[in-house]
């Protein structure tokens, strides 16, 4: 099984645009995730999928593969299917490009899912943490997942679900992706679905079409760096 890793690096970031070019204990965002993928030791192959120059040389500077995107796209998997399309892969691991603290654990066991799927049922796997605040549970920005007894996605929403009537416990997706390449590619061809359009999800848009997303328990939650403060923070870890 040929395993490959993708960050899909976007630019211009809408709270803290050219976040991963930003310096954090004096390597960018992006250098630090890129560097810290490697480490796992897990992959045949790390690639970069970028739309901006600036970032394709930063790559090209530090030592890394890049995929330079041909087209404009609305979500991480289309940047990701793009690249993949030219790959040699079995499965896909999406990592998110200011993920600098990815876990190697957490991507084990997302390539695990797919070692141990002897009858190629699953079409992609994901992360859940069990969610404890109130405040979490009640969050739009937080997205939750139900599942069936198996494990596997049901859906996904802003709104807190399941709805408790009684004592339960709520989990919160975590956005680590891994895909067989075939289902990535399928989601790539497929225009935006009703529901995935009305949370703003991508991860629906596989349940609409069919696709089994097995979801794994983690306890790995990142600090993804989205606003200057989350860099403030990072920088903070890593001293």
């Amino acid at each position: 099984m040929r395993i490959i890793a993708v960050i899909p690096a976007r630019y211009e970031a809408q709270r803290f645009p050219g976040k991963l070019l930003a310096d954090l204990a004096g390597k960018t965002v992006l250098q630090r995730t890129y560097e810290a993928v490697q480490n796992t030791r897990l992959f045949d192959d790390v690639w970069v999928a970028t739309d901006a120059d600036v970032i394709a040389e930063h790559v090209t500077e530090i030592g890394g593969q890049v995929f330079r995107s041909q087209l404009q796209h609305d979500c991480g998997s289309n940047r990701v299917a793009e690249c993949a399309e030219q790959l040699d892969a079995d499965v896909i691991i999406n990592v998110q490009g200011d993920e600098p603290f990815i876990s190697t654990k957490a991507l084990s066991d997302l390539i695990a899912a797919f070692k141990n799927d002897t009858t190629h049922s699953i079409d992609l796997a994901s992360l859940m943490i069990p969610i404890d605040a109130k405040e979490d549970f009640e969050n739009p920005n937080v997205v939750k997942v139900v599942t069936d007894m198996q494990g596997r996605a049901l859906y996904f929403s802003r709104a807190p679900i399941p709805y408790m009537r009684a004592s339960g416990q709520a989990y919160r997706h975590v956005g680590i992706y891994a895909f067989r390449k075939s289902a990535l590619l399928d989601f790539y061809a497929q225009a935006p679905t009703p529901l995935e359009l009305a949370e703003k999800i991508e991860a629906i848009r596989y349940l609409e079409m069919g696709k089994v997303m097995q979801m794994l328990p983690t306890e790995f939650v990142g600090v993804g760096i989205d606003t200057p403060e989350d860099l403030a923070r990072a920088k903070a870890l890593l001293a």
